[in-house]
């Protein structure tokens, strides 16, 4: 398959150059374009207002692998690899292995997730792969099953475009309890902002947020919301696979809003 790989955390992360080595070795033809450095928390933004660089990047990865070091966001990666740096669409666009998790509500601000989103508003299916934690450099089990998933995907492919949100706990494969298709659950943050003074005197701020994790409860019939949340089945030490979408439509609450008859607003 030809695979589109990008991240947020830069041309020299460990987890993009494991990744795209992997897929080639096993016989992927495989591109890389991604930042010239970390773009994490970038969410999808795009650069409109300064000139976007992209040059050929050598002896990073593997000699099977064309990569191109870009000065943009992960979203400017993958659109301009896809309507300027390569001769034809890729079969699938991949984004990571990130440094950390992308569960719940922290896929609004991944850059990893944007990526791989950008790939499915161009009607490409997409995977964002994501390592479960932030100092842990041993990205074997992920690879391992990123060469699986890739494999089954190119037996049976996705039935329809959509962005799989892949986390793999950072364990040993023999503590791995299994994979589960999950739903996007919560994670809410105390955003607690360190104010601090440089060395010229002037006030600057440093977001220091800590994380609570919520996990949802319901009583829902609904065979969906009775899947555990991605938040859940990582902190059970489950390889989590979450399908996800750009329409952020709240469908449910459609019907409740046209009770409103906002057009006699003035009556």
């Amino acid at each position: 398959m030809k695979l589109l790989i990008s991240n947020d955390d830069g041309i020299f992360a460990e987890g993009i150059r494991s990744l795209a080595n992997a897929l080639a070795a096993v016989g992927h033809e495989v591109f890389v374009v991604c930042p010239d450095k970390e773009r994490s928390a970038t969410g999808h933004g795009l650069t409109l207002h300064q000139p976007i660089r992209a040059e050929i990047v050598k002896s990073i990865f593997d000699d099977t692998v064309t990569a191109w070091t870009c000065s943009g966001t992960p979203a400017d990666c993958v659109k301009l690899a896809l309507f300027a740096l390569l001769e034809t669409q890729p079969d699938l666009v991949l984004a990571g292995i990130n440094h950390g998790p992308n569960l719940g509500t922290d896929i609004l601000y991944s850059g990893t997730v944007s990526a791989a989103m950008e790939g499915v508003v161009q009607n490409i299916p997409s995977i964002a792969f994501s390592l479960g934690s932030y100092t842990s450099r041993n990205f074997e089990v992920a690879v391992n099953f990123a060469q699986d998933l890739v494999k089954k995907i190119e037996n049976e492919p996705l039935a329809n475009v959509m962005l799989l949100n892949v986390n793999i706990p950072a364990v040993k494969e023999t503590e791995i309890a299994g994979v589960q298709i999950t739903r996007q659950g919560i994670r809410r943050y105390i955003d607690i902002f360190e104010k601090r003074v440089d060395p010229r005197g002037k006030t600057y701020y440093w977001l220091a947020g800590e994380v609570q994790e919520d996990v949802e409860e319901t009583n829902d019939r609904s065979s969906v919301e009775k899947l555990s949340t991605d938040v859940q089945a990582m902190r059970e030490k489950y390889i989590t696979i979450t399908p996800l979408q750009y329409n952020f439509t709240y469908g449910k609450q459609l019907g409740y809003l046209q009770k409103w008859k906002i057009d006699n607003f003035r009556e």
